[in-house]
């Protein structure tokens, strides 16, 4: 009997540490976004690895990509190196929010035909 309960304890253990990757990125976009109440993250185990995908408020998805990506990218970076400890490639998807897409800069950029130019259009130089 006192057998059963070390290997009821260890798999507790093991099925702990499986899901060591995800509170690490819970912890992290909680810390970095104005909706910590909002986060939601998501595992599933198949034969290429894990994948966790995130889901944030749609105004929040600025802080967890970062200017020019660089946040996304040390946050990716460092699952890696947790799913690395636990022998376990891991992916982190972002699904876009609903809302969360911005206008494009070529539609928001005007036209010549809608700016004033009668101020310069006398210029000699």
């Amino acid at each position: 009997m006192y057998s059963n309960t070390i290997l009821i304890y260890s798999c507790n253990c093991i099925d702990m540490a499986d899901y060591q990757d995800q509170q690490f990125l819970e912890f992290i976009i909680k810390a970095i976004v104005n909706h910590p109440d909002q986060v939601k993250v998501t595992r599933s185990v198949d034969e290429r690895g894990v994948l966790m995908t995130l889901d944030v408020e749609p105004t929040d998805i600025g802080y967890v990509i970062g200017r020019h990506g660089n946040t996304i990218r040390a946050i990716r970076t460092l699952l890696k190196v947790v799913g690395a400890k636990n022998n376990a490639l891991v992916n982190l998807k972002i699904n876009e929010p609903e809302g969360g897409q911005r206008e494009r800069r070529s539609e928001t950029v005007s036209t010549m035909d809608d700016v004033d130019t009668s101020a310069i259009d006398n210029l000699d130089i």
